[in-house]
């Protein structure tokens, strides 16, 4: 047997070896490549998910930062506003703390001097709130040596059509120290603003019944009577007048003044029925909820009556808000949420011989049927937002064509410049205020003139055409130039595209001055619905949902057109019963005069 030395590179035990060792050493690598593949891809997966982690971070990040500016920021959309202290009613009411103070520190002085002039007294008394006859001139010469206080502008409290109680305060004695009598040569007047509460009172109705004393002797002689004598005569007395509710206590005035305390002051019934118990009447929510109920359904007419000219109108707005329903299901309530649409006139709508009104439209959902049935067979131009439930209107066999809302443009812009997110929004801002200071002079010309006057639409269209489009043919070239450096994702990308796609739009109302520049006007009309769920919360039906847009469509609507909405209400609650069918518009808003 031979031996082989373990350098002998021919032995076949060696290269064996060295064939398994390059064979292990090459699978190592295989393996070492295969796990920083394997790392590579896990890492890249694990950046790509931070990053969307990262962009879903901001995102929420955005909504917080616009979520607190809404519950704590300025509701102002100026470019440049003043903000006022957090504290102001406080530091006024400190304020008038520290006055009254000073006014009773200086009369307790007045009080103890015994050589106190009448002057001095009414130097003192003149801090208050004081409205001096005319015939009475002021005493300058001890104020000639006092350095002049600026004076501050006074607001009228106490308007002059209120019922005036005077009380006249005589002195002790009139008796000079002479021995002499004191004669009157002058008097101050100082106004108070009082009040009486809801002051309530029994309207007792007398039907006196009035008798034939001559038939009345035939019927106890038992003499024949005249059959051809209607025998109604013998008995006389006035009819009940028809009312709203049928045997129901409460009068129109009162009717009216809990529906305007619902709807309009946003007062639920339960809260109105405490604040009626302190005056020592007690009404129970539930009667109440059956007279507004009952009330509601009487005055549906009028509003199916206001949708069908409000149909007649060439221009109208449109907006809706939502509003939480509550639904019962196997005895549980929930929650859903509905809608209620408005639609009016524009704020000008005088100018083409129009009429101020809205008809708000209670629904269960937002979608695009509810505004379709609204406005069927409607033609003309809607003004509204960019929510795609109007879109189906603006077709060929609608014949509605849509103007856009520079203010929910611009708002966009304006959330991106206070969340500091864009640093060309400002450059857009200015832009859109220069178009609002056009309408701003066009305003001063009518409206606040110091002759108002209604609008012109040719002068309209001449002042927009001068001063408005050349404005806004730069913000479309700022809009056009910034698109194509931004990228697809950026948020001022999705507020320039909303401009760019829906100019069309937004610009119409430059060659119609019957158009406005925004739908703002829409947006105002919503704010009583707003206020109102903040105190009901929600409404209790579908039903319920739209009694309480029947009468909002006629408070507001009377609001618009400058009535007194309790004079309106309870006057056609009261004639309402006995009015004709075929007089019904004497009724509206626009048409009403009271009787």
């Amino acid at each position: 047997m031979t031996d082989h030395s373990p350098t002998d590179l021919t032995n076949p035990s060696y290269a064996e070896l060295l064939a398994k060792i390059a064979l292990l050493e090459q699978q190592q690598k295989q393996q070492q490549d295969a796990y920083q593949q394997r790392l590579r891809e896990q890492q890249q997966q694990y950046e790509k998910q931070l990053k969307a982690y990262q962009v879903q971070i901001e995102h929420l990040i955005e909504k917080q930062k616009l979520l607190i500016h809404q519950l704590f920021g300025q509701k102002n959309e100026a470019l440049t506003p003043k903000q006022d202290h957090l504290g102001k009613e406080s530091a006024l009411e400190d304020l008038s703390a520290l006055e009254q103070i000073k006014d009773n520190a200086q009369a307790e002085l007045d009080n103890d001097s015994h050589t106190a002039s009448t002057n001095e007294l009414v130097n003192t008394d003149s801090q208050m709130l004081i409205t001096q006859s005319e015939s009475k001139q002021t005493d300058t010469n001890s104020d000639d040596n006092k350095p002049a206080k600026p004076k501050r502008e006074r607001r009228i409290v106490i308007p002059d059509n209120l019922e005036v109680r005077t009380i006249i305060h005589e002195p002790e004695s009139i008796t000079c120290g002479c021995g002499c009598q004191m004669k009157q040569i002058g008097e101050d007047v100082q106004d108070k603003l009082g009040l009486i509460p809801a002051c309530f009172y029994r309207e007792r109705h007398i039907y006196p019944k009035y008798a034939c004393q001559h038939c009345q002797r035939q019927s106890f002689s038992k003499q024949p009577i005249d059959d051809t004598q209607n025998q109604n005569h013998r008995l006389i007395q006035a009819k009940v007048p028809a009312g709203v509710i049928v045997k129901s206590i409460a009068t129109a005035e009162l009717l009216a003044h809990i529906i305007i305390s619902k709807f309009a002051d946003h007062q639920p019934l339960y809260r109105q029925s405490l604040i009626y118990g302190r005056s020592g009447v007690h009404l129970s929510d539930s009667t109440m909820a059956d007279w507004v109920g009952r009330c509601g359904v009487a005055l549906e007419p009028l509003v199916k009556r206001l949708h069908e000219l409000l149909l007649t109108q060439p221009i109208l707005h449109a907006d809706e808000t939502p509003v939480n329903i509550l639904k019962f299901n196997n005895n549980k309530g929930k929650l859903k949420q509905g809608y209620v649409w408005a639609y009016l006139t524009p704020q000008h709508c005088q100018s083409y011989g129009g009429f101020k009104a809205v008809v708000y439209d209670f629904a269960e959902s937002r979608r695009n049927e509810h505004p379709k049935a609204f406005l069927d067979k409607w033609q003309g131009q809607l003004i509204c937002d960019d929510y795609n439930g109007y879109k189906c209107l603006f077709n060929q066999k609608q014949a509605v064509i849509e103007v856009g809302c520079m203010a929910h443009a611009r708002r966009k812009f304006h959330e991106l410049h206070i969340k500091g997110q864009s640093l060309v929004a400002h450059e857009a801002l200015a832009l859109f205020q220069k178009l609002y200071a056009v309408e701003c002079q066009i305003d001063a010309l009518f409206e606040k003139n110091e002759t108002p006057s209604p609008r012109v639409a040719t002068t309209v269209v001449a002042i927009r055409q001068q001063h408005a489009k050349p404005i806004a043919k730069a913000l479309y070239r700022w809009l056009q130039e910034k698109r194509l450096g931004t990228t697809k994702n950026a948020s001022i990308t999705k507020a320039i595209e909303y401009c760019l796609k829906r100019w069309q739009a937004l610009t119409r109302y430059l060659e119609d001055g019957s158009l406005p520049i925004d739908n703002n006007w829409a947006e105002n009309q919503m704010r009583p619905w707003a206020l109102g769920r903040k105190n009901w919360l929600f409404a209790g039906s579908l039903k319920s949902g739209q009694r309480a847009a029947v009468i909002m469509s006629l408070i507001q609507s009377a609001r618009l057109n400058g009535l007194d909405v309790y004079a309106y209400l309870s006057d056609v609650l009261k004639r309402l019963p006995t009015h004709k069918d075929k007089d019904i518009d004497e009724l509206l808003p626009h048409v009403w005069k009271m009787q």
